[in-house]
């Protein structure tokens, strides 16, 4: 009987973790394409910023590809291609990494952000998301724990899609905000379906969750602390971003106003 229940919970688990990562494809997918219909993005960027874009994408549906073989028990295929995954997170990392700091060293961080919250924004929360992928696939025999860590790893790259489908503009100071309690509603869907069903929530969520949760509160204290601003004034230094003011909110683009920071 326990063997005959743990198979529904696990076949269950396959259906839920499938339309979770389903779910947040349609996040980035609607996010992205929305900034270029409405005026606010256009394809004459940097070729760094494509490459960015199109490794993104992909990891994304590579993501809803491993759980789509999970549902189907395709299991072997699932864990060769564990191997692809690894690197390319890897890439993932690192392009977030140094796209970010191209950005911000052109004066090309969004309005509703800081400069130098930008910078350690982008860059805290991807490393975070390689940490906690790589926290899964240590634990890739250990199918709860992998499954819950690879979601809360993935649901932060939806951060950026959340900040193009909120209305960030009207959130300045606290857009940031905004897109971490958006990001959090996956994971915390997750949590409520763990306690429907077995009654308890996992610990892979509280981890996953509170590395979510600690990192959007190492942004601001690394970001406006003097270490954080002598990182931004380097990466900066000898290009466009060194005449913007990193403490100051940029203006916002002609014809898109929003409320400003008192």
């Amino acid at each position: 009987m326990a063997t005959m229940s743990d198979r529904v919970i696990g076949t269950a688990d396959h259906r839920f973790f499938l339309k979770m990562a389903v779910a947040m494809a349609a996040v980035i997918l609607i996010g992205f394409p929305m900034q270029y219909m409405m005026g606010r993005s256009t394809f004459h960027m940097p070729v760094m910023v494509h490459v960015h874009a199109v490794v993104f994408f992909g990891w994304t549906l590579f993501y809803v590809l491993q759980n789509v073989l999970i549902n189907r028990a395709s299991i072997v295929l699932h864990r060769r291609l564990g191997w692809i995954g690894a690197g390319w997170a890897a890439v993932v990392v690192g392009l977030g990494i140094y796209t970010t700091a191209a950005m911000v060293r052109r004066g090309g961080s969004p309005f509703f952000f800081q400069p130098n919250y930008f910078l350690f924004m982008n860059w805290l929360t991807v490393l975070a998301f390689g940490g906690l992928t790589a926290a899964a696939i240590v634990l890739r025999r250990r199918t709860d724990w992998h499954r819950r860590l690879m979601l809360c790893g993935m649901v932060i790259l939806t951060g950026p899609a959340w900040g193009r489908l909120l209305p960030l503009p009207l959130m300045i100071p606290w857009a940031a905000w905004g897109v971490f309690a958006a990001v959090m509603i996956l994971p915390a869907i997750g949590m409520m379906t763990d306690r429907r069903r077995t009654g308890r929530v996992h610990p892979a969520w509280w981890w996953g969750t509170g590395t979510i949760a600690a990192i959007q509160i190492l942004i601001g204290v690394v970001a406006f602390s003097p270490a954080g601003l002598a990182v931004y004034d380097t990466v900066v230094a000898g290009a466009a971003g060194e005449r913007v003011d990193p403490l100051a909110f940029p203006p916002p683009p002609p014809g898109l106003a929003g409320p400003r920071p008192g």
